[in-house]
């Protein structure tokens, strides 16, 4: 991706791609994420650019296997092994139809075309807007890109290596040429998970950007 693709988006065949810009993510909330607040303009004016915008949302039951609550014993951000692999134990957050749940206030995109919600199954993870935590369970999301001529992700939200990570990767693998906005995220970097995930986004060819390479 030279340059100029960078700032050349294809209405057509390109998305935004806005990963979970919810309540529970920002400060004060129930598992915050430094500075995720300042993700929020700059994402509503990427998504003036796009004509194609899809939101996700984690939406979790209060019974969730990733919440450290539901396991005796357990505190949060321990990892534990479940079923389909390891798994960080979070604090309980994003609970269906709470306002944790919720977008941000002052996100503004009225023109998004859908919302994504991941995490509802009780008994997987999901971070990925693609596939569940399992690597089998879709979400409908890449058959839905798929139809309405998608070819590019770019990617942008919470949290760069977590939800994002996840997201890029799944979108790789579907096909998908990704490009993840690195200054309109926000990271957890748990126990050096940053680094490792963007070791892994850039092995997998995808594109590390910056927001300008989109608005000039």
């Amino acid at each position: 991706m030279t340059a100029q693709s960078k700032r050349e988006i294809r209405q057509v065949e390109d998305v935004l791609l806005v990963i979970d810009v919810q309540n529970d993510f920002m400060p004060g909330g129930a598992l915050a994420v430094a500075r995720a607040d300042e993700v929020i303009p700059l994402t509503n004016r990427l998504a003036c650019r796009f004509t194609h915008v899809v939101l996700t949302q984690d939406w979790h039951p209060r019974s969730h296997i990733s919440f450290a609550a539901n396991h005796a014993g357990r505190k949060p951000f321990e990892f534990m092994t479940l079923p389909y692999g390891e798994q960080v134990l979070w604090p309980v957050h994003c609970v269906q139809d709470t306002p944790g749940a919720a977008f941000h206030r002052d996100l503004d995109i009225p023109h998004a075309r859908a919302v994504i919600r991941k995490g509802h199954h009780e008994h997987v993870d999901s971070y990925s807007a693609f596939v569940e935590a399992d690597h089998t369970t879709p979400t409908g999301l890449t058959g839905y890109l798929r139809d309405t001529g998608v070819k590019r992700v770019w990617c942008c939200g919470l949290a760069t290596d977590f939800c994002v990570a996840w997201s890029s990767l799944d979108a790789r693998a579907a096909g998908f040429e990704v490009a993840v906005i690195e200054d309109a995220t926000r990271a957890i970097d748990l126990n050096g998970s940053l680094e490792a995930a963007w070791r892994e986004m850039t092995a997998a060819g995808v594109k590390r950007v910056r927001a300008a390479d989109l608005l000039g």
